[in-house]
């Protein structure tokens, strides 16, 4: 068996609404939202009771997508910490490629995006960031040098 394709990355988010601008902000598109509940939920989640909002949203390619879900019950669980380092085990980040980083984080700070260390030079081939988003998501920003900024 194959698989065909990455269909999507899910996050569970407590203020959906803020979540879905932070990522409009950042260049993704809004695909739809949705009230999800029933049988088929709490088979695949191995939870019981689930009643959640979830909106899709999709990069400007069409190709890659977040799902944000908001959970109305079971509630959703809170780590200790929102501002743990990058290097924690199961730790993940999403990676976008911008035009222009610092553009993009000075869009995104208003939105309560925060630098997570510097913006760095890989090489003659990057300028990337990690930068803290909407509960405490780590959201890599990647420019491809020699590309045109906007």
């Amino acid at each position: 068996m194959a698989i065909h394709r990455m269909d999507n990355v899910g996050i569970v988010v407590e203020d959906l609404d803020a979540a879905i601008a932070f990522f409009v902000e950042l260049g993704l598109e809004l695909e739809g939202r949705a009230e999800v509940q029933g049988l088929f939920a709490d088979q695949c989640t191995g939870l019981d009771g689930v009643h959640c909002d979830i909106a899709m949203i999709r990069t400007p390619d069409g190709h890659s997508r977040l799902e944000l879900a908001r959970y109305r019950t079971p509630k959703a669980t809170a780590p200790e910490r929102r501002d743990n380092p990058h290097n924690i085990l199961g730790t993940h980040r999403v990676m976008f490629a911008v035009d222009d980083v610092e553009n993009t984080l000075a869009r995104l700070r208003p939105h309560g995006a925060e630098l997570l260390g510097e913006i760095a030079r890989f090489e003659n081939s990057y300028l990337l960031a990690y930068i803290r988003g909407p509960e405490g998501i780590i959201i890599g920003l990647a420019q491809e040098l020699g590309q045109p900024e906007g």
